[in-house]
């Protein structure tokens, strides 16, 4: 008896099936190419570089035209040039012009060309904040004013080689020696992880509650639904001012009942004194997004068998011995991708942030910092740092969840 034995290798009919798979596919992967990996090596790219915010714009030649001493015997055309950066030079600089009708050009300086009444002007080197003056002298046979418009309405264009600091061959560590340097910086990572950690255990365990409280009809439970869901769907910039006035600390809402209730004696500034500004803005963070924690954890909870329920009922099981062993077993595949996603959601959060504190009072966090170093010290090399700071400790968290923490979950 002969037994079969499987071909070796790939016929013609798989590699033709592999090539349509790989064209198929061939559109997202370029996709993912332009919008996620190309950015992020613009990213690495620049957070190796010396560059503040105004080097963005590489330098350029700039010039003016307009005609002189038009109501004089010897009128002429001037032209100012410069260099619109106070750094770099530029060299090979072209000058075109066109020279109006009924203006004649009486003199062609040195390294400038008149063909027909096209003029063409060469300069070697324009140094950093240089200006150059170049008069031609002119006769104007005809009506001045009319040729002083058509002189100044028609724009020379100008153009020049320079340097560009995100082009260059210039790398430096310096972005990422003045992050770690700056006492600030492990301040801002550990407020940071406070954020992080506490906003995202927060979240899902008041969102687990809130699951538990509408697992079961009742009446009104898809008005008390919607009433969970308006803190996520709401408009952040509302919630956000809402939270701001109503801890106000001179005529916030909050403060008045704690006052009357005899609480507090004093006024309480709740997002503008350290710690309680972090404490604030990571329980907005929880009350904000606990709602999709919800969703999903009541959309698993409803997808259990509940024979198992009725069977931990006739053995006498107590309400909390049915959650810690029935429930919280089938709930913690759908817990840990939320716990991942809403990990790195938090960590990159960066507008509730902003909009409750603007980063003060112990409440920067490292997308805080991008902005700050990026716009308010105008260093895109040191924001760009930080942002690359802020990639690897999120590679990092989601190599561990993957390596260690997602293994019984089968993810």
């Amino acid at each position: 008896m002969t037994t079969a034995i499987p071909p070796k290798g790939t016929g013609p009919l798989a590699r033709r099936e592999a090539r349509l798979a790989w064209g198929l596919l061939f559109p997202t992967l370029a996709s993912v190419m332009l919008v996620v990996i190309l950015p992020l090596l613009a990213i690495f790219w620049i957070s190796f570089k010396p560059v503040d915010l105004a080097d963005l714009r590489a330098a350029a030649p700039m010039v003016r035209e307009d005609l002189r001493d038009a109501d004089e015997a010897a009128p002429y055309i001037r032209y100012r040039i410069r260099n619109s950066s106070q750094t770099d030079p530029i060299s090979d600089i072209v000058l075109s012009d066109m020279i109006p009708d009924g203006v004649e050009l009486l003199e062609v300086p040195e390294g400038c060309v008149l063909q027909a009444r096209a003029l063409t002007c060469r300069f070697d080197l324009l140094d950093p904040g240089g200006r150059l003056t170049l008069e031609l002298p002119v006769a104007v046979p005809g009506d001045i004013e009319a040729a002083e418009i058509a002189i100044e309405a028609d724009q020379p264009a100008i153009s020049g080689a320079a340097e560009n600091v995100l082009t260059s061959g210039e790398f430096t560590l310096e972005n990422f020696a003045e992050l770690f340097d700056a006492r600030e910086f492990w301040t801002v990572i550990g407020a940071t992880l406070f954020y992080t950690v506490f906003g995202t255990f927060g979240a899902l365990i008041v969102g687990l509650f809130a699951a538990l409280l509408l697992n079961k009809e009742f009446r009104g439970q898809g008005v008390l639904r919607g009433l969970y869901l308006f803190p996520y769907v709401a408009p952040v910039i509302a919630v956000a001012f809402s939270w701001i006035i109503l801890f106000d600390p001179f005529s916030g809402s909050v403060n008045a009942l704690l006052i009357q209730m005899g609480v507090t004696d004093d006024a309480i500034n709740f997002f503008g004194e350290r710690p309680l500004a972090l404490i604030m803005v990571t329980v907005f963070e929880i009350w904000r997004y606990f709602p999709l924690s919800f969703l999903f954890i009541l959309a698993r909870m409803q997808s259990i068998d509940t024979d198992m329920y009725e069977a931990a009922d006739v053995d006498g099981a107590s309400p909390f011995q049915k959650f810690r062993y029935l429930s919280l077993p089938m709930l913690m595949g759908i817990l840990s991708v939320l716990f991942l996603l809403r990990f790195i959601w938090t960590f990159n959060k960066f507008d509730d942030i902003f909009l409750l504190t603007g980063g003060n009072a112990g409440t920067r966090t490292l997308t805080v910092n991008v902005y700050e170093q990026a716009f308010a010290l105008s260093n895109i090399g040191a924001g760009a740092a930080v942002a690359v700071v802020i990639l690897i400790c999120l590679l990092c968290f989601s190599w561990f969840f993957f390596r260690f923490m997602s293994k019984e979950e089968g993810l």
